[in-house]
């Protein structure tokens, strides 16, 4: 049963839930630290600079256990719950690997208007050969983020899902994944936050 899954897996020592209540807007990264790399990074500094709200859970090294994204359930967490009942819009972090998609940013979740915002946020800001995919036709069934159960669509507003690609994540120069186990800040890390750092305030505006 996914209730058991999860319950289970939060319980493990490996793994922390984290969430500050701040904003009603919300970031969310619940595949983090060492399953999809850079994820919790990114969403960490993109609600501090913001001021939005962050529920984030980090598996510690060597775990990397993948619990589906509709497992998670506020009614066997009481902190996702106090998390989803606190925002009204999110943003989730997550990272995929597809050899056929080594570049593209793809933005799903239910609330599109909010998804169209900060695909434009993102074409206009990172360098060309990141493709940003917001047309839900055209990202593949199991990464359109479209599920009622996924967080992402549980508040009132719902949200956007950002599938990060590996080379979104990737430092070149330290051969790591960025912001990972002592490894630094890559440069299309860095300026990644500062785009979704800039569509989120003006979303709120």
């Amino acid at each position: 049963m996914f209730w058991r899954m999860l319950r289970e897996f939060l319980d493990r020592p490996e793994v922390s839930e984290i969430c500050e209540l701040r904003g009603r807007f919300g970031i969310m990264a619940f595949h983090g630290g060492n399953l999809e790399r850079t994820t919790d990074a990114i969403a960490r500094e993109v609600a501090e600079r913001t001021g939005s709200s962050i529920y984030a859970v980090v598996q510690a090294q060597p775990l990397r256990e993948h619990v589906p994204s509709t497992a998670f359930d506020p009614a066997h967490s009481n902190v996702l719950a106090g998390f989803l009942d606190h925002v009204d819009t999110v943003i989730s972090l997550h990272g995929y690997g597809r050899d056929d998609r080594f570049w593209d940013l793809l933005l799903g979740g239910r609330n599109r208007d909010l998804a169209a915002h900060l695909a434009a946020h993102l074409r206009g800001g990172l360098p060309e050969r990141f493709g940003v995919v917001d047309n839900l036709d055209d990202i593949p069934d199991g990464l359109r983020g479209q599920h009622p159960d996924n967080p992402v669509n549980r508040p009132r507003h719902a949200g956007a899902q950002i599938e990060l690609p590996p080379a979104s994540r990737w430092n070149r120069e330290e051969s790591n994944w960025s912001d990972h186990a002592g490894t630094g800040r890559a440069p299309q890390v860095a300026l990644l936050i500062e785009l979704l750092v800039a569509a989120v305030t003006s979303w709120n505006a």
